[in-house]
């Protein structure tokens, strides 16, 4: 059951509502959580801003497994549902491809060793050892690169933490808990 209304158009705050009325336009209808999110113009449009700025990074099909992978650690099924529709329809993953990032890996070997390094990153809180630094430079990531994904797990956890916090009702398509693949 949802923690915070999402608040209809009338009551966003005007300093998210551009920001907000962006989202809308570009997905076709407004998510729960970022109607809620949009409560705070602070945290909206910096989260957005971050957003906006991580799309360049990497490819989208790398992008949405690692969203997925951080999804699954932080037990968040509303991001779980999101990065699945999102990976599937954008990102053009298959189904195999959504379960294997929700565990931590790709298909594709230089996916693959992103998404690892990511799960590491999340699970050890950014306690990585020089091995795990080297998988990823191995497998051709930079060091730009490395601060990407970094950046990536970050700013999947703000969103993870968010609606963990508040249960906004889904709206996307259901996909099966996290923890349960």
């Amino acid at each position: 059951m949802p923690r915070t209304a999402a608040p209809s158009p009338e009551q966003v705050p005007p300093d998210s509502k551009s920001t907000l009325d962006m989202f809308t336009k570009n997905i076709g209808f407004t998510p729960n959580m970022m109607a809620a999110f949009a409560q705070s113009p602070i945290a909206f449009n910096s989260w957005a801003t971050l957003l906006g700025s991580l799309s360049k990074a990497l490819d989208v099909k790398t992008r949405d497994s690692i969203g997925l992978a951080v999804s699954e650690v932080n037990g968040c099924n509303y991001c779980l549902t999101v990065h699945s529709f999102t990976a599937e329809h954008m990102a053009k993953l298959s189904a195999d491809d959504i379960i294997l990032a929700r565990k931590g890996h790709a298909n594709d070997p230089k996916r693959d060793a992103a998404v690892q390094f990511a799960r590491k990153v999340i699970e050890t809180r950014g306690h990585v050892s020089d091995a795990d630094l080297k998988a990823a430079r191995d497998a051709g990531y930079t060091e730009a690169n490395i601060i990407e994904i970094v950046a990536l797990v970050a700013m999947y956890s703000l969103t993870n933490f968010f609606n963990n916090v508040f249960d906004h009702e889904k709206d996307f398509p259901a996909v099966a808990p996290a923890g349960s693949i």
